[in-house]
């Protein structure tokens, strides 16, 4: 094998994900090869695995923990911030509800962001801004760089609202979908959890530099996990799509149906990938539509971003906050110890557990 040879099959190798590695690869490749290579369909169901698509989908819930850490910075900060740089309400004010801008920016590129570069592509793109985002606010000497920070940090958790639950959701097995998709929101929820009982024990500088944390490990972790298989498929990367498949539902299992199926389904949306807005005005997507865009309005009307970057001030006023950062980390204690486990039992077994 010439030089040449060699540097060009290093090259393909070092784009493959680590968990690629092994001897299964080529093996299993081969046989989905074969199978999609016939017109019979399997009719047994692929034999799935969780426990790598489990691992994937932690992986990627860094994100969503980075969402929730940004919304929730403000909040136990701001005696901190307007003390040290001298800042006036209406001035931390600004420096929180920069971040929804900085947000609605990448929002409005991360569905271009994500089908050109991949979804792990745009998950690294916003781990960027993010980790400059918090060493901006860190050293900050003043309003200035805090602003530049905040917009940072709110573009990057603007793309990954995005791309982390349409990676999932592309990953998942039908049969976990829904329990996985679920991880989002939860990791939103722990994200601003931590926030609030770090920032009772340190300072806002500190807290800034713990904000680096969880995309810097998101960012070593996309080094690892696959691309979304349904995206190499759609984008006609036929060995890297089956290679994907093959990781994610386990070495010894047979994904030639899945396979078929995930190829038909991208198949048909290129068909039918030329979409107008003006498709958007028919009658049989006005109430999905409304219902949709309505959810998301009245979620943000409610003022539930409000308390979030400022209940820091709201329980001081009632000289709480201190006491409900308590009654949250008891809570937590008290979920994880003594709610039992409901998955899988029916009505007589969860009662019993509570004997």
């Amino acid at each position: 094998m010439s030089f040449n040879e060699n540097l060009e099959t290093g090259t393909r190798d070092l784009r493959r994900p680590l968990l690629h590695k092994g001897s299964w690869y080529s093996s299993s490749s081969r046989s989905i090869i074969e199978r999609g290579g016939s017109s019979q369909i399997v009719p047994e169901a692929p034999k799935e695995s969780a426990v790598i698509v489990v691992f994937c989908t932690l992986i990627v819930a860094l994100g969503p923990l980075q969402y929730g850490f940004t919304n929730g910075y403000s909040s136990p900060t701001e005696d901190g911030i307007m003390s040290d740089l001298s800042l006036t309400i209406s001035q931390f004010s600004l420096f929180g509800s920069l971040s929804n801008v900085g947000a609605m920016i990448g929002a409005l590129v991360s569905g271009i962001m994500a089908d050109y570069i991949g979804r792990k592509g745009a998950l690294l793109v916003a781990s960027i801004p993010n980790i400059l985002g918090w060493v901006a606010i860190s050293f900050a000497k003043s309003s200035l760089f805090l602003y530049i920070g905040r917009l940072l940090t709110g573009f990057g958790v603007g793309v990954i609202s995005f791309t982390v639950p349409v990676y999932i959701a592309e990953i998942a097995p039908k049969h976990l979908r829904g329990s996985l998709g679920t991880i989002n929101m939860l990791s939103v929820t722990i994200g601003i959890f931590i926030v609030y009982l770090l920032g009772m024990f340190i300072s806002w500088r500190h807290l800034a530099l713990a904000g680096v944390v969880p995309c810097s490990l998101l960012v070593l972790g996309l080094f690892v996990i696959p691309e979304a298989p349904r995206w190499l498929a759609k984008i006609g990367k036929d060995s890297d799509f089956e290679a994907s498949l093959q990781t994610l539902r386990g070495f010894d299992s047979d994904v030639s149906l899945e396979a078929f199926e995930i190829r038909t389904a991208m198949e048909a949306n290129n068909q039918d990938d030329r979409f107008k807005l003006s498709e958007l005005c028919q009658r049989r997507y006005a109430f999905p539509f409304t219902i949709g865009i309505g959810l998301l309005v009245l979620q943000q009307l409610t003022g539930v971003s409000g308390v979030m970057f400022y209940n820091s001030s709201i329980f001081e006023a009632a000289g709480t906050f201190s006491l409900y950062a308590l009654f949250t980390v008891f809570t937590f204690i008290f979920v994880v110890l003594c709610v039992p486990e409901t998955k899988g039992k029916t009505l007589e077994e969860i009662e019993a557990s509570y004997r």
